[in-house]
């Protein structure tokens, strides 16, 4: 397994058992990959906040989703 894969699996499984918003990590899941945006109606500020940490491919902004 790559390491980008490896770190994707162990991030997913981190931001899970946390319980973080699920919004944060779809968002995380397709900015990490570089997947398009979700149409502008879907578009939530978890979502929003996971996919521009996936993006850079951190989770900076994760623990302020933990429960919402």
């Amino acid at each position: 397994m790559s390491d980008k894969n490896i770190n994707y699996h162990k991030t997913m499984t981190d931001l899970e058992s946390k319980g973080v918003n699920k919004d944060y990590i779809v968002g995380w899941a397709g900015g990490f990959w570089h997947h398009p945006m979700r149409e502008e109606q879907r578009v939530t500020d978890a979502y929003s906040a996971g996919y521009e940490d996936g993006k850079a491919g951190n989770t900076s902004s994760a623990d302020s989703w933990v429960g919402k």
